[in-house]
């Protein structure tokens, strides 16, 4: 598997910080993760587990906005699609199109700052949604869409890092292994004009 991967649309390379069981990209970038994958630190000391596969590339300085249309395969309780903003081991936030144990599909956000701070969005008809990172100055906002086109706020939080990584994860977590597909990727330089529309 190649080590360095360059999507059009992304103004830099992105590299696997964990590989996939595999990875391709006809069309689109589809990544599966195997069984019992994921990026979570138990808030209560239960435990850290970083093995879901991630592909991190080290975007320009300056304001942001980074989004990409998530499709999952979900299957198993916690399977999910992510978009990532990761600084190190202890610092990282995830943007997440995830199962739910009721079997729902819903936009979930964990930041994490030594612990993980998980907190639900909303659901989704369906297996599709747009997922977007914004950095604005020290601070990154979260936003989702189901048409692309109008967006809701999700989460606006400063990781307390200086510099951070971009990319894309897929979690199986109590599953035998999950499959994602990001299509309709952007970078677009430049501020957020509105946190809160998501304009």
């Amino acid at each position: 598997m190649e080590r360095s991967i360059a999507l059009p649309a992304l103004p830099m390379p992105l590299r696997w910080h964990v590989a996939p069981v595999s990875c391709d990209l006809d069309g689109s970038l589809r990544i599966e993760a195997g069984r019992r994958t994921d990026l979570f630190v138990h808030p209560g000391g239960d435990g850290v587990t970083l093995n879901a596969p991630r592909l991190l590339g080290t975007p320009p300085e300056g304001d942001f906005q980074f989004s990409a249309r998530v499709t999952v395969e979900f299957a198993g309780t916690f399977d999910a699609g992510v978009l990532l903003v990761w600084a190190d081991d202890a610092r990282w936030a995830k943007l997440c199109f995830e199962r739910s144990p009721a079997g729902e599909h819903m936009v979930v956000s964990v930041v994490t700052r030594r612990a993980s701070d998980d907190a639900n969005g909303f659901t989704v008809a369906g297996r599709t949604v747009w997922l977007r990172i914004s950095r604005l100055g020290r601070a990154y906002a979260f936003h989702a869409s189901t048409d692309g086109v109008s967006w809701s706020f999700v989460r606006h939080f400063d990781l307390g890092a200086e510099a951070a990584q971009l990319g894309f994860v897929v979690q199986s977590p109590t599953g035998d292994g999950c499959a994602a597909s990001f299509d309709r990727v952007t970078f677009i330089r430049g501020r957020l004009a509105d946190l809160r529309d998501g304009s």
